[in-house]
């Protein structure tokens, strides 16, 4: 009895953690702004959240998949002769890459980057599919999902697990590299 009593007085604080790590931030009225690496809601109002086993579905089935996980481009203060290595980027086969897109504010030159994208990858279609996604806990495909419904995409879908879900469930990466701002 007085095991049973001390065990249960050692998970009950695991039990709290448990419960903790489940509950998710509600939507918040705008985009998020800062701290874009952590638990994002359950929730996008107006688009549809998939989890991996849809998003495979729908990615067979050949809807369009977006990632628009930042960059990170070569230091332009870099001594002349530092050999810099890109960081490879593994992703979903057949998305289009358009980084720094996810941004809470970003400047109208990539507004204007990500509604080419966008307009390139649903070839003008905006009843088209559009799966947003990045890596789990990234607002950053949150806030890119919910400005291409305040740009007219009717059909929107959230990945919050992204290419972490994607790799956990063995499904296929390829290195990509972010799609060009003239749509080369």
């Amino acid at each position: 009895m007085i095991r049973a009593v001390v065990v249960a007085i050692c998970f009950v604080p695991l039990l709290g953690v448990a419960v903790q790590s489940q509950r998710r931030p509600p939507e918040p009225p705008g985009y998020r702004m800062e701290d874009y690496r952590a638990p994002t809601p359950a929730t996008l109002a107006g688009a549809r959240v998939v989890e991996t086993n849809e998003a495979e579905n729908l990615w067979r089935s050949g809807a369009a998949f977006v990632d628009v996980l930042p960059d990170i481009p070569r230091p332009a203060n870099l001594p002349p002769g530092t050999i810099w290595r890109e960081k490879m980027r593994m992703n979903i086969p057949g998305c289009i890459w358009l980084p720094d897109t996810g941004y809470g504010t970003i400047a109208a030159e990539t507004e204007s980057y990500l509604r080419h994208g966008l307009e390139r990858i649903a070839n003008g279609d905006h009843a088209r599919l559009l799966v947003f996604y990045c890596r789990r806990d990234c607002w950053m495909s949150w806030n890119a999902a919910r400005r291409a419904l305040t740009m007219g995409y009717e059909n929107v879908a959230w990945y919050p697990e992204g290419t972490d879900g994607w790799a956990a469930f063995g499904l296929p990466l390829q290195e990509a590299k972010p799609s060009p701002a003239n749509g080369e």
